[in-house]
């Protein structure tokens, strides 16, 4: 296996990390959402997330000598990205079914296939395309769209999907220059500071009048927690650093369009959270669709790594 091959399959591994981390990541906050306003979530998630940073990631990449970067007004625009993601995804997740809030959201990767080929003019070939067309075919199996579903609350996942997909060909971008710990610290330092003031100026609850559910969830009064929500809290950070890390390294490594197709092994995951914490059963749809969402990852995968691989000349034949 070539040195690029092996680069390849490590950006892809992190791709896949990172969605299982994140898919932690929106259990938690569902779990916690009942209770808890999103700025405070996001706010403690981001205390600790920077810890692990400050404390493992960073050194391990070189010091703090990395977070020095020639790029400031682009990752600006990825810290807005992902903010505008995280706040239109997580508040629809708490008002809606977890498998169906992840399943709008993978919109994502056909997003960022369409952006990698306009804003960073990569050649994405027709088994990439085709890939991702099936993919999609499967989260519309799952989502089995009629009038009744395009409810307000769908646009919000949505929303955050185009978000998502701005940040990844952003990632993209930024990553020749700097490395996945400076490209996680960025985004990670900006929630802190979005959350903090949030919370500053709307902490008390004044906001939440009780007329709107996602609305609430956003503007809510901080709670103290409860004991036992202080290990979720500090898992959804830990996952929150972790999987910052791995998807920056993924669209670091490998091209958007390859990367973002492995998105899709949350889409399982969400299925598993929704049956095992919110009673959530699936129906035959829905493993339909998540077989497709899955095969058509692995056939991305299998189908670069043929593209990468040297041709074998044949060999002369011996004169004898």
């Amino acid at each position: 296996m070539s040195q690029e091959i092996k680069v390849s399959v490590l950006g892809l591994l992190a791709a896949a990390g990172s969605a299982i981390s994140f898919s932690v990541i929106d259990v938690i906050f569902k779990f916690l959402s009942g209770d808890y306003p999103l700025y405070q979530v996001v706010m403690v998630r981001s205390v600790v997330a920077l810890l692990v940073l400050a404390a493992v990631i960073i050194p391990l990449e070189g010091g703090f000598n990395i977070l020095r970067t020639r790029q400031p007004k682009l990752h600006l625009m990825r810290c807005c990205a992902v903010l505008f993601a995280n706040i239109c995804f997580f508040t629809g997740l708490a008002i809606m079914p977890i498998a169906e809030a992840v399943a709008i959201a993978f919109a994502t990767p056909l997003i960022v296939t369409a952006l990698s080929v306009v804003v960073l003019k990569e050649r994405v070939g027709p088994w990439r395309w085709g890939a991702v067309a099936v993919g999609f075919l499967g989260i519309l199996i799952i989502m089995r769209p009629s009038p009744g579903s395009f409810q307000a609350a769908a646009i919000l996942p949505f929303l955050g999907a185009c978000g998502y997909a701005t940040l990844h060909v952003l990632t993209r971008r930024a990553g020749g220059a700097d490395k996945a710990a400076t490209l996680s610290f960025y985004p990670t330092f900006g929630f802190l500071v979005v959350s903090a003031l949030v919370g500053l100026f709307t902490g008390d609850g004044r906001f939440a009048t009780g007329e709107n559910a996602a609305v609430d969830y956003i503007l809510r009064a901080w709670v103290w927690p409860a004991p036992q929500d202080w290990w979720l809290f500090i898992g959804v950070g830990l996952a929150g650093s972790v999987g910052g890390y791995l998807v920056s390294q993924a669209y670091r490594l490998n091209e958007a369009g390859l990367a973002a197709p492995f998105e899709y092994i949350a889409m399982p995951m969400a299925v598993l959270w929704g049956v095992l914490v919110f009673d959530e059963w699936p129906d035959l749809p829905v493993w339909a669709g998540s077989a497709l969402i899955i095969g058509a990852g692995l056939v991305s995968v299998w189908r670069e790594t043929r593209r990468s691989r040297p041709v074998a000349r044949p060999r002369p034949r011996s004169a004898g």
